[in-house]
């Protein structure tokens, strides 16, 4: 039951040059701007992409005041664009779609179409959302890998996030600039030609092919322990990825005589490992797994505010596993990405073990915001972060840590 603020937008008309200009792009679909100056409005222009992949931008000014404007369940549309030459616009929620996800924004991308024209073919596309400067988010691998088909009907026109992201973390993040953040919608129609499909079915990709390889074993030379379980994997593929594997599978560490030997890897978690070994085949992030059991206990004794809290404590701690298992192996992207998680869902509760983290493993930018979270806190907070067994640990372990944030705090107060 979701509610829309009726919005208005400008459409580029057909012939218009800088609309054939865009189409030639074959991958833009244009731009929508939210604007909250004086109410919520769309502008809406290059709304064209000829190709069955495109991307629309979804630029939110003055986000600040479309909090206030728009309540939860209230959302501003923006106008349409095209893509594989279906028309579609999308759902921007600031206080989130439904009471479950208040403290998140939702996005949804709707398929467009026409209220009286009865029986109009289903159309099956992949969609993502992203920040825009989400890098590793916009490769058609990770759209094509990481998200189902979505099957968009005239029962069933609209799919999309309820939690794409929450608001806090949002507002502490790099990604709103001068209260301004664009989101990017990534929209990939699965092909009907059916002569293609006859011929040789859909065409995977390259990343595809190895996630494949990765799950059949085929070829696999060689086999790892990790938690209590085995994993298969191939030798070339690994040493390709990191140096690490290199010089253990190749170099002067390599283990074992045969290809049959079993290599053990302790202090890791096995869905650690296995997250990491998909990232390598895949070059994308997946997610998480869940213990059924553990989700089971949870539901059982929790309520639902309480299982969220601990299901993002059980995901936190995972990115952290997954960040130093990166490190571990010399995956610089595969940090890069655990950073840029890490740093947006900085907490007072958790921002001194992420420190301490960053510290450890070298890693300046997430030392960074975790002193700039710290910097900005109030004196409760502040108080409550250093009578932290956390922030005893750091004091202790790196004490020149303590040292450069009481210079931050000093130049700050000069300031």
């Amino acid at each position: 039951s979701r509610r829309r603020r009726k919005l208005c937008f400008r459409r580029l008309e057909r012939g218009d040059p800088a609309r054939d200009a865009t189409r030639s792009l074959m991958s833009f679909a244009g731009v929508s701007v939210v604007d909250s100056a004086k109410h919520c409005t769309c502008d809406t222009s290059a709304v064209y992409a000829g190709a069955d992949s495109g991307y629309h931008l979804l630029m939110v000014r003055d986000y600040s005041r479309t909090k206030v404007q728009l309540p939860t369940g209230e959302s501003a549309t923006t106008g349409l664009f095209t893509v594989g030459e279906y028309d579609w616009y999308i759902e921007y929620y600031p206080n989130g779609e439904n009471p479950n996800c208040r403290d998140f924004v939702s996005l949804y991308v709707t398929r467009h179409t026409l209220y009286d024209c009865e029986g109009e073919e289903d159309v099956e596309a992949k969609f993502s959302f992203s920040l825009v400067d989400q890098l590793e988010k916009h490769k058609p691998v990770y759209i094509h890998g990481t998200n189902k088909t979505c099957t968009f009907s005239s029962s069933a026109p609209s799919w999309g996030s309820d939690r794409f992201v929450r608001r806090d973390a949002l507002e502490r993040s790099a990604h709103l600039k001068g209260d301004c953040l664009t989101i990017r919608c990534d929209i990939m129609v699965v092909c009907k030609d059916h002569k293609i499909e006859d011929a040789a079915g859909t065409v995977p990709d390259i990343n595809q092919h190895f996630g494949h390889l990765l799950q059949n074993k085929v070829g696999a030379d060689v086999t790892f322990e990790v938690g209590g379980e085995t994993f298969a994997a191939h030798r070339c593929v690994l040493a390709a990825r990191s140096k690490v594997f290199m010089a253990q599978l190749f170099g002067p560490m390599k283990e074992g005589a045969t290809t049959s030997s079993v290599i053990q890897i302790k202090d890791m978690e096995a869905k650690v490992f296995r997250a990491l070994l998909s990232f390598i085949y895949t070059d994308s992030l997946p997610a998480m797994e869940k213990d059924s059991m553990e989700e089971d206990e949870m539901s059982e004794v929790m309520d639902e505010g309480r299982e969220e809290a601990a299901e993002f404590e059980m995901w936190l701690q995972w990115l952290e596993d997954l960040f130093v298992a990166a490190d571990r192996y010399d995956l610089q992207l595969l940090k890069l990405i655990c950073e840029k998680q890490l740093s947006e869902h900085i907490s007072v509760s958790s921002v001194t073990s992420t420190l301490a983290l960053a510290e450890k493993h070298h890693c300046c930018g997430l030392k960074e915001a975790c002193l700039k979270f710290i910097q900005v806190q109030s004196p409760s907070c502040l108080q409550t972060v250093m009578a932290t067994s956390g922030w005893d640990h750091i004091a202790v372990t790196y004490p020149w840590v303590v040292k450069e944030f009481i210079a931050k705090l000093a130049s700050n107060q000069r300031k």
